[in-house]
């Protein structure tokens, strides 16, 4: 074993000693993955790309299934699904990070904008909560306006005197 065979040759880097090295036809792996196996990512992939039904049968071109679920999947998101909104973006986000992120500067001009806008609405719901007090009660009361006493009409001023937005 130890002794056998002649030793007058290099053992080292790429030259492994005989009794290790492989016979002669002889198959490294025999019980190994067999050529052409395809593993779990390669078959859903192959699945996905597969044409499928036209679901609404006007186009030639056949869809592959994976269009048909990202499209389901706008609809649904579209259609005010929460579930299937936050996995859209989950997918975007993966897809494509900048289609997701929103710049800081635009961020800030659309907030400050929304402010203003708030603002503005506060305003003119105030003017006209104190322009008709018997209707800001109502509302106030939650009592629906057609429930609460109408004004009397001797007292109304002149409509074009009220402020405009209402």
């Amino acid at each position: 074993m130890a002794g056998d065979g002649p030793k007058n040759y290099e053992i080292g880097y790429r030259k492994p000693p005989v009794a290790t090295r492989f016979k002669i036809g002889n198959n490294a792996n025999p019980r190994g993955r067999p050529r052409g196996s395809t593993n779990l990512a390669a078959m859903l992939r192959h699945a996905l790309d597969a044409p499928a039904v036209n679901p609404d049968g006007k186009r030639r071109r056949r869809p592959t299934k994976r269009e048909l679920m990202i499209r389901s999947l706008v609809e649904r998101s579209a259609g005010a699904d929460l579930a299937a909104t936050k996995l859209l973006f989950e997918l975007l986000r993966k897809a494509d990070p900048q289609a997701v992120a929103a710049e800081p500067a635009t961020i800030g001009a659309r907030g400050e904008d929304a402010l203003t806008l708030l603002k503005e609405r506060l305003a003119r719901l105030a003017r006209a909560q104190a322009a008709d007090p018997p209707r800001a009660a109502a509302v106030a009361s939650a009592v629906p306006p057609a429930v609460a006493d109408p004004p009397d009409p001797a007292s109304e001023a002149d409509p074009a005197d009220r402020p405009s937005g209402e």
